[in-house]
């Protein structure tokens, strides 16, 4: 007779430093997709492994149980290498835009699954669902197609992970989203569910990353590459700098503006350099070594390949963006030079405004966000605008400017002591 399993009892297992075996993690998994397991209990055991954590083995166990929870793409026969990219969450980081186009210009094909908002930090779907008619969802037979015609697809990870989808709304709204094996679990499940040849990782280090120090996000890009390499497949993690935010706006619409500026050979220079060095990276785990990404923006292939992406999904670039009903703007109060902006209290900015979320499903507001006037290291006027903040219901400028209050400062201006540009690649592994 096999083993029979119930929830309080792995709860209480887990709430007490035990692990979870194999066979316990596999009835999990597959009960709470069922619906059998109540979101209360699911909710009380992702708190104990927050608090308590998991070994490695478990780690891999539970990955491999929400793989197995849903369908495992294979496009092997696609015609061109396949690859994809993931980040683990930052304020301001709309590089998969433009990467994707980037990447597809040069010959791979990107089937890029992705989220919604999580915490403070935006969602790739969100962001995309800003434009005009732009549908997530794929079917198997139309995400192949639309890989083999245009070389990207941006979707929702449906039928993939079906149980990393429930638990991922879950950690949304129970605090415990900075797991570092639930967000290993997450991220590998979903990746090496949608069958790319080859992954490149994007782990955000620093106040507005779920990885807070450089030890702790090197020991979950670890996990995470010796995850795939497990599944056979070719994983490369690069650790980049989210001390501040990446490029000059935050939220939805805001973002897919400013990555149009990117792919039409403009835009800010830190997600430029981030966009070509990831491409880089995925071209070279792909085998296409005779391309130059930076040249794809420059010659508008790139803005070409995310124009045909977004029109192959229902998307209409032609109608404007949304613009939010209200806006706010933060002067200076004297002059000098603006010294470090806080990701993680602009991220909690927008979030106020209405970029993110409280609760699973709840709609986000398109034009709500963050517009940075004045960049770490460039000077500043007293009266000059520094922030803009938008947003549809008036009544959250309030809390929203409370939670920028103290995340960034102006530094009267000292002679003769230029300030050391942050570097905005920390590390890479293997």
């Amino acid at each position: 007779m096999g083993v029979t399993f119930d929830a309080p009892t792995l709860i209480a297992t887990k709430r007490d430093g035990h692990r979870l075996t194999d066979a316990a993690i596999d009835w999990l998994i597959g009960a709470y997709t069922a619906g059998t397991i109540a979101e209360e209990q699911m909710a009380a055991l992702l708190m104990a492994i927050f608090l308590r954590g998991m070994d490695a083995g478990e780690t891999a166990r539970w990955t491999a149980a929400m793989i197995a929870s849903g369908e495992r793409m294979d496009f092997c026969d696609l015609g061109r290498p396949t690859v994809d990219k993931h980040s683990t969450g930052g304020v301001g980081d709309k590089i998969t835009l433009p990467l994707v186009a980037v990447v597809a210009a040069c010959g791979a094909a990107v089937p890029q699954a992705s989220g919604r908002g999580l915490g403070h930090t935006g969602g790739t779907l969100d962001k995309l669902e800003a434009i005009a008619g732009f549908d997530p969802t794929l079917s198997t037979a139309r995400l192949r197609a639309q890989l083999t015609d245009v070389g990207a697809a941006i979707f929702a990870a449906g039928a993939l992970a079906p149980a990393d989808a429930k638990l991922y709304a879950l950690r949304d709204i129970t605090a415990t989203v900075e797991s570092l094996p639930l967000i290993a679990s997450s991220v590998m499940s979903k990746k090496l569910a949608e069958g790319a040849g080859a992954l490149v990782l994007d782990v955000k280090v620093g106040s507005g990353a779920f990885m807070k120090s450089v030890p702790q996000a090197n020991e979950l890009a670890e996990l995470m590459v010796e995850l795939g390499a497990a599944h056979g497949v070719p994983t490369r993690a690069l650790l980049t700098d989210m001390n501040r935010p990446l490029g000059a706006t935050v939220g939805n619409a805001l973002e897919v503006a400013e990555a149009l500026d990117v792919l039409a050979g403009g835009g800010p220079d830190d997600v430029v350099a981030l966009t070509v060095r990831l491409a880089a990276e995925m071209l070279a785990l792909a085998g296409i070594s005779d391309k130059d990404p930076a040249a794809t923006l420059a010659d508008g292939t790139a803005m070409d390949a995310f124009v045909a992406m977004v029109a192959a999904q229902g998307g209409d670039l032609s109608v404007p963006l949304p613009v939010a009903a209200c806006s706010e703007t933060i002067t200076a109060s004297a002059g000098g030079t603006m010294g470090e902006i806080d990701a993680m209290a602009v991220g909690m900015t927008a979030w106020r405004l209405g970029a993110g979320r409280s609760r699973p499903g709840q709609r986000v507001q398109a034009g709500a966000g963050v517009r940075i006037h004045r960049r770490p290291g460039e000077p500043v006027c007293a009266g000059e605008p520094l922030f803009t903040l938008y947003t549809d219901t008036p009544e959250r400028f309030g809390p929203a400017r409370a939670e920028l209050d103290g995340g960034y400062r102006v530094v009267p201006d000292v002679p003769n002591t230029p300030t050391a540009p942050r570097p905005l690649i920390i590390g890479a592994i293997p």
